[in-house]
Formats: C-alpha cells, structure tokens, sequence
C-alpha cells in the first residue's frame, strides 16, 4: 500500500510538470508605455526569461522608445532601486535582442545615432514574422 501511494504522489508532483513544459523558445515585448511602472514590469518579465534560457526580443515604440536614447532620464524605482532604461541595459548584457519600431526616431526629431549601443531601427516585416512565429509568446505593454 505504502508502495503504491508513494507511486500515486510522485507521478501526481512529476507528471504535470513534465506536461506543461514550456516548449516556446522565448518572448517578443512591445513597450509602448511612456509609465515607468509598466515599462519596468516589461522589464522585469524579459530579465525572467533570459534566466530561464529563453531568448528575447524587445521592440521599443511611441514613448517607450525614449528608453533607448542616450542621455534620456528614466526613473529610478523601488524596490530594486533601479529604472526601466537600466534594466533595458541589463537585459540586452543577458542577450536581449531590442530595437525602436520605426516611426520613433522620425516623430522624435531624431536619427540613429541617438539610440544605446546595440539598439536598432526595427523593419516592420521583421517584427511581424516575429509576431507570427508560433515559438514564442507575445507581451505587449
């Protein structure tokens, strides 16, 4: 009896794990959001899947391409003490992949070479076989 209850609750704790094994390969995030609270949410879901190996890949409009602009202030948020853009920094450290969508910089009054090292113009086709692509999810803030 001990035997067969002992089967019973391992199969019951291993089983739905292995089931919902998450098979995406990782994220595409759309921030739009000019709330410094919602873009660090954005940013703090990404840092999670990096850690967990998935890949991300992060498109910047509207306000939130602000984050991408150096010199631009980004505010500083408890409890980690720390802003959205310094987390956008971080992220791409990991291996995020973060580019502006491509009406920022012409409606900002500003070109390329204005944005952070190793963020880009995004190409709209880009981003939508990316938003297409079964293997990852979709995070829009």
């Amino acid at each position: 009896m001990k035997k067969i209850f002992a089967i019973t609750l391992a199969a019951m704790l291993f089983i739905p794990n292995l089931l919902s094994a998450n098979p995406a390969k990782g994220l595409n995030v759309v921030v739009t959001s000019s709330d410094a609270q919602t873009q660090m949410m954005a940013m703090v879901l990404s840092m999670m899947t990096l850690k967990q190996k998935k890949e991300v890949n992060m498109t910047l409009c509207s306000n939130a391409g602000d984050l991408a602009v150096k010199g631009m202030k980004s505010t500083v948020l408890k409890p980690q003490d720390k802003s959205p853009k310094m987390m956008l920094q971080a992220i791409m450290k990991k291996g995020a992949k973060v580019k502006v969508c491509p009406l920022y910089l012409p409606n900002a009054g500003k070109d390329a070479s204005v944005l952070l090292d190793g963020i880009t113009v995004a190409k709209p086709m880009d981003v939508a076989n990316g938003l297409l692509n079964t293997e990852y999810q979709n995070l829009s803030y």
